[in-house]
C-alpha cells in the first residue's frame, strides 16, 4: 500500500508517521509537500500532527488553503482514504471533510499526556481490527482538541455510527473525569458519512513501537492494512 504523508510548515509529527509506516509496517511512503499539486498515486493520505503555519488565526485554518489540499479534497470526495491526526484533524474540520470543529481546551492549557480511548465503532477502515469497547492507551498533545458539534449534527453523527473513539478511563468509563479537553460526549475521533475520511486527536504513531513500551496504537495501522487487501 502506498501512503502519502503531508508536511506543512510547522508539522512536527510527519517523520514519526513516516517511521511507523515505513520501518514498522513495511509500507511504501511518499513525503508530500504542502505546495505539491500531485498526490503521486498514493492510496492513503495522512495529515500529521504539529502546528501548521504556527497555528496562527486558528489551528488548521491556513493549512486548509495549502495547494495540496485542493488535491486532497478532490481525492477524498472521490472516495480516497484520508486520515488527519491532531493538527491534521483540525485541518480536516476546517476543510469540511469531517464534521465538527476543534476549540481551545476547556482548561485553556496545552495538554501532553497518555490518555485512554474506547473504541466506539469498528465500522471503519482504521478500526476494523479493533473490538467494540476496546480500551487503548494513546498519547495526546494539543491546546485545541475540544471537539464541538451542534446538537442536530451530533445526533446525526451518533445515528450514523461516525464516532470512532471516545476518551475514557482505564476501565472504559466515559464520564467527565476522563475527558482531557472538554470535548462534547468525550469524542476523540470521527469519520465522515462516507467512511473514507478519519480524524482523531490522539497520536497512534506515538504508541506503535516497542521502544516506547506502548504498542496500543498499532491496531489502527494493522486495521488499515488488513482491510486494504480487500478494498484496494
Amino acid at each position: 500500500m502506498k501512503f502519502g504523508v503531508v508536511t506543512f510548515p510547522g508539522s512536527n509529527c510527519d517523520h514519526d508517521m513516516i517511521y511507523v509506516l515505513e520501518t514498522i509496517m513495511g509500507q511504501e511512503v511518499v513525503n508530500l509537500w504542502h505546495k505539491d499539486h500531485n498526490l503521486q498515486e498514493c492510496d492513503f493520505i495522512i495529515l500529521p500532527g504539529g502546528f501548521s503555519y504556527g497555528d496562527y488565526l486558528r489551528s488548521g485554518a491556513i493549512a486548509r488553503f495549502s495547494p495540496i489540499m485542493d488535491e486532497i479534497i478532490k481525492f477524498a470526495n472521490g472516495g480516497g482514504y484520508v486520515m488527519g491526526i491532531c493538527n491534521g484533524f483540525q485541518i480536516l474540520c476546517e476543510a469540511g471533510l469531517v464534521p465538527g470543529t476543534l476549540l481551545h481546551n476547556d482548561h485553556q492549557k496545552f495538554v501532553c499526556k497518555n490518555v485512554y480511548l474506547k473504541v466506539e465503532s469498528t465500522n471503519s477502515l482504521i478500526t476494523s481490527d479493533c473490538t467494540k469497547d476496546q480500551v487503548m492507551k494513546i498519547p495526546i498533545a494539543h491546546a485545541e482538541g475540544n471537539y464541538y458539534i451542534g446538537d442536530e449534527e451530533l445526533k446525526k453523527l451518533n445515528e450514523n455510527d461516525q464516532v470512532l473513539f471516545r476518551y475514557c478511563d482505564k476501565n472504559g468509563s466515559t464520564d467527565s473525569s476522563a475527558n482531557p479537553n472538554g470535548s462534547i460526549e468525550n469524542i476523540a475521533g470521527v469519520c465522515n458519512k462516507n467512511r473514507n475520511v478519519f480524524g482523531m486527536m490522539p497520536h497512534p504513531e506515538r504508541a506503535a513501537d516497542t521502544e516506547l513500551s506502548n504498542t496500543d496504537g498499532l491496531v489502527i495501522f494493522e486495521s488499515i492494512l488488513s482491510q486494504a487487501k480487500v478494498n484496494l
